[in-house]
């Protein structure tokens, strides 16, 4: 099982997990609390009931780098096209706009 940490500007939003089902994201229930949360996409708007899908959410498949850059993920880190968690794991703790993915090591670690 893989995991990882969602923030949304700079602020932990929410856990992105990988397992033999697939994929599943669950908004933090503090960030859910807190003062003006915002979604982290349009198709995945606020809500205490985690989402799930077969294949990784479009959304976080699209903050993956394509085509040189692509190349130069997979040569340097060794993985492969198809492994999309991994790739996005490695490739957007600092990704354009306000979406930051870290991977889970039990603390926020957006600011590291």
């Amino acid at each position: 099982m893989k995991q990882a940490q969602v923030f949304v500007e700079k602020r932990l939003a929410g856990l992105l997990t990988e397992d033999d089902m697939g994929y599943e994201f669950a908004y933090d229930n503090d960030y859910l609390a807190s003062v003006d949360p915002k979604p982290v996409s349009l198709t995945l708007p606020l809500s205490d009931e985690p989402y799930r899908n077969n294949v990784l959410f479009p959304f976080f498949d699209g903050l993956i780098p394509e085509g040189w850059l692509l190349d130069i993920a997979e040569q340097s880190w060794k993985i492969s096209a198809r492994d999309r968690f991994s790739l996005l794991l490695a490739c957007c703790k600092d990704c354009i706009g306000n979406i930051s993915i870290v991977p889970f090591n039990g603390k926020e670690t957006a600011d590291e």
